[in-house]
């Protein structure tokens, strides 16, 4: 099955030669008008797909090793138009069973091309190793693969939908399957979501498990940092200066407000307990810092006051 190939830079709006930081900025203002936590409710699902196309985008383009290993696959992309070698487009392999299937999966947040491409996943799974696979050879071989996960959905929990359909290679029989996955509230980048018995089946009635990699999404305004989060607040000059009441919005839509005390610095944070990422003790914290910036003077008005307040300040 053929597999289309995803212009990342096309999807960010940035050319080739562009930096990490003009990659991160595109990012941040392309995820901050599609979140969906602000569109409206008929135009949330939109919202949605288009906010994982650019999360996507984001995730092999704003790491340094995947962007290399794009940009190899970009110049000669439409020779793996139809999958490589031991590969079926869109399809992850897992062998080992008393037949050959592909499997494919829908609902993860990641696109084929990226899930042949980039999902670190592979082809099946088997946490037993090859001593586990003699001691039960009847027992069908483990699978995995990643599912994007936003950091709404990791702050509060949530419940998803995602699909795995199972083409015999012989025969080209199919058969799909719907399950719902329940995104726990605080998982972790990297950690396993685990689906007994929905992996390869085996030669007795024993399946293997289908394991479910969380890889969370980047977000615009917040950095996770194991359960505490960074929210980067910018300060114009003047609030930084006089000091400023703001609110901050949190993960799950809701909103706090904090004072900016008067002489704030970049760099400089002010620690909101227990609202970050839950636990197994508690809660993370959310970090609020500042980055202080000096708007351009677009009036003649403006300039004039700023060069006022220079000559006073000196």
């Amino acid at each position: 099955m053929p597999v289309d190939f995803k212009d990342y830079y096309q999807t960010l709006g940035v050319k080739k030669d562009a930096t990490a930081d003009e990659i991160k900025k595109a990012f941040r203002a392309l995820a901050r008008v599609h979140h969906p936590d602000k569109a409206k409710p008929d135009d949330r699902p939109a919202a949605e797909a288009k906010f994982k196309e650019i999360s996507e985008a984001y995730d092999v383009l704003g790491d340094a090793e995947k962007r290399t290993k794009y940009d190899q696959l970009g110049a000669n992309w439409n020779q793996y138009g139809s999958a490589g070698p031991g590969q079926r487009g869109g399809y992850r392999r897992a062998g080992g069973g008393p037949q050959d299937y592909d499997f494919h999966f829908g609902g993860t947040g990641f696109s084929d091309f990226f899930e042949q491409f980039f999902s670190g996943g592979g082809g099946g799974f088997d946490p037993y190793g090859g001593a586990g696979r003699q001691r039960a050879p009847a027992r069908g071989q483990d699978m995995e693969a990643e599912i994007m996960v936003p950091l709404n959905e990791a702050y509060s929990g949530a419940e998803r939908t995602i699909r795995l359909e199972r083409v015999n290679s012989q025969t080209g029989e199919r058969q799909e399957n719907s399950y719902k996955v329940r995104i726990p509230a605080g998982v972790k980048n990297g950690q396993r979501i685990r689906l007994s018995g929905q992996g390869e089946r085996g030669a007795s009635a024993v399946s293997g498990d289908l394991y479910l990699r969380v890889r969370l999404a980047a977000h615009p305004d917040y950095q996770v940092q194991d359960a505490d989060l960074i929210y980067t607040l910018e300060l114009p000059a003047w609030d930084a200066a006089l000091g400023a009441s703001k609110e901050i919005p949190l993960p799950d839509s809701k909103r706090v407000r904090i004072t900016v005390p008067a002489g704030a610095r970049t760099g400089s944070r002010v620690r909101l307990r227990g609202l970050g990422l839950p636990k197994k003790d508690g809660k993370g914290d959310i970090f609020v810092e500042y980055a202080v910036y000096a708007p351009d003077p677009q009036t003649d008005e403006v300039r004039q006051l700023w060069e006022k307040l220079r000559e006073t300040a000196e």
